[in-house]
C-alpha cells in the first residue's frame, strides 16, 4: 500500500494510490487530514481504525499535485549521521568532523542521531533554495526515511519492525559551512526547504528496508548508488538506540543516514547551484525530485 498527500480542488487530501500508482483514490480522514496529512491515516491506524473509505473517485495521478506526505511532522525529523561505510570514510576525509581530526576511527562506535526542525520539509517538485549570504556550500543527501506507525520507549531490536509502519524519501540538504561553523548541526541542516520528502509513503509490504537500493542524480549524473544492507546501524539499531529513554510516537520520522557519493566527497567539492535538479529513486518507494533555486 502506499499513500499520497496531495492537494486538488484547493484543498489538501490523503489518498491510496493504485498498484501501478497512476491513479489516487481520496480516503476519508475528515479535517485532520487537511492540516497535517498522511499523518492522520497514521494516527488513526495506531489506535486501532482500519483503513479509511474511498471519499471519491480515482483521479489520474497528473491531475494532482504531490506534496510531502507528512507536511508538517509532529516534531523534529531524527536523523542518523555517518550511518554508511563508505561515506564514514568519506565523512571522515571531509575535515568537517572535529573527532576524525583528532583520530579517532571513521565507523561510529554508537549512532550518530542529530535533528532537522518540521519546518524545513518540502514536497516534490518544490524549489531547493539556496539562501543568499548564509551559505555557499549546499550539499545533498538521499535518504531512506522510516515512518513510525506504533509509538513506544525502550524497544528492543528484536521487536523494531512492529512499531514501523513504512517508508518514505528524504534529501537531508545540509549547508556545510554552517556545519562546520557551529559545529551542532541543527541550524546547518535545518534551513527552510531543506527536508524534501515523498513522493508517498510506501507500506513495509511494498519493499525490505534492511535491503533497498538508494541512488541519487544531479543533473543526471549518478553520485550516489548504495544497498541499505551497507547501513552500519539498522533501522531495529536506530529504533532502539533513538527510544532507549525517549518515547516514540506514531508518525514519528527517522532519516537513516546517506551513502556515499555527496558532494563534499568530491575533489574540488560538488555543491549545488542554481540550475540544478536532485532526484532521489529508491526502489519499493519511487523518485522524488527537486529543483534548485
Amino acid at each position: 500500500m502506499r499513500i499520497a498527500t496531495y492537494s486538488w480542488a484547493g484543498r489538501r487530501h490523503v489518498g491510496k494510490l493504485s498498484d501501478d500508482t497512476k491513479h489516487v483514490v481520496p480516503l476519508a480522514l475528515g479535517e485532520r487530514a487537511r492540516s497535517v496529512g498522511a499523518l492522520a491515516l497514521i494516527e488513526a491506524m495506531a489506535d486501532g481504525a482500519p483503513l479509511p473509505r474511498a471519499a471519491g473517485a480515482a483521479l489520474p495521478l497528473s491531475a494532482v499535485t504531490l506534496e510531502a506526505p507528512i507536511p508538517m511532522p509532529r516534531r523534529n525529523i531524527f536523523c542518523s549521521g555517518v550511518n554508511y561505510r563508505a561515506h564514514a570514510s568519506e565523512w571522515g576525509a571531509s575535515g568537517l568532523d572535529a573527532s576524525a581530526a583528532r583520530g579517532s576511527q571513521d565507523v561510529p562506535d554508537h549512532p550518530v542521531i542529530f535533528s532537522k526542525v518540521p519546518d524545513c520539509v518540502v514536497g516534490p517538485g518544490v524549489p531547493i533554495r539556496l539562501p543568499d549570504r548564509v551559505s555557499e556550500a549546499i550539499d545533498y543527501e538521499a535518504e531512506l526515511a522510516v515512518i513510525i506507525g506504533k509509538g513506544g520507549r525502550a524497544i528492543p531490536a528484536s521487536r523494531a519492525m512492529e512499531h514501523v509502519w513504512g517508508y518514505t524519501i528524504f534529501n537531508d540538504v545540509t549547508a556545510r559551512d554552517l556545519q562546520r561553523k557551529h559545529r551542532q548541526w541543527l541550524i546547518g541542516k535545518s534551513l527552510d526547504t531543506f527536508g524534501p520528502m515523498g513522493p508517498w509513503l510506501a507500506c513495509t509490504n511494498e519493499l525490505d528496508g534492511a535491503n533497498t537500493r538508494v541512488r541519487c542524480w544531479v543533473n543526471g549524473e549518478l553520485r550516489q548508488d548504495a544497498s541499505t544492507q551497507d547501513l552500519i546501524f539498522d533501522i531495529p539499531a536506530l529504533i532502539e538506540s533513538i527510544s532507549a529513554g525517549l518515547t516514540l510516537h506514531p508518525g514519528d520520522i527517522i532519516a537513516t543516514g546517506t551513502p556515499s557519493g555527496v558532494g563534499i566527497g568530491f575533489k574540488p567539492p560538488k555543491y549545488l547551484r542554481r540550475g540544478d535538479r536532485v532526484r532521489i529513486e529508491i526502489d519499493g518507494i519511487g523518485i522524488l525530485e527537486n529543483p534548485v533555486h
